[in-house]
């Protein structure tokens, strides 16, 4: 491995704003604020969304009924008289 070109790899807090949780992760990403958590100074990035705050990994999603091209066409149809 050469000397000096790889980014410094060090645990990072990612703070999810949303639910107001800290993710404690390794990462290289660049970041000049910081953040003391448990007495020790990290790193501090903040994040809009993450796994704690995301309606589909908290099991608040809802979902849209939507029906396909031939239920539809039956729904309008459906009614019609077809033949003699």
């Amino acid at each position: 491995m050469k000397a000096g070109i790889h980014p410094e790899y060090r645990i990072v807090a990612f703070h999810d704003t949303g639910a107001d949780k800290y993710i404690m992760v390794g990462s290289t990403i660049q970041t000049s604020r910081t953040v003391e958590l448990d007495g020790k100074t990290y790193p501090y990035v903040t994040l809009d969304v993450s796994s704690h705050s995301h309606p589909f990994y908290t099991g608040k999603q809802k979902v849209a009924k939507q029906d396909g091209r031939i239920a539809r066409f039956n729904k309008q149809f459906s009614g019609m008289k077809v033949g003699k």
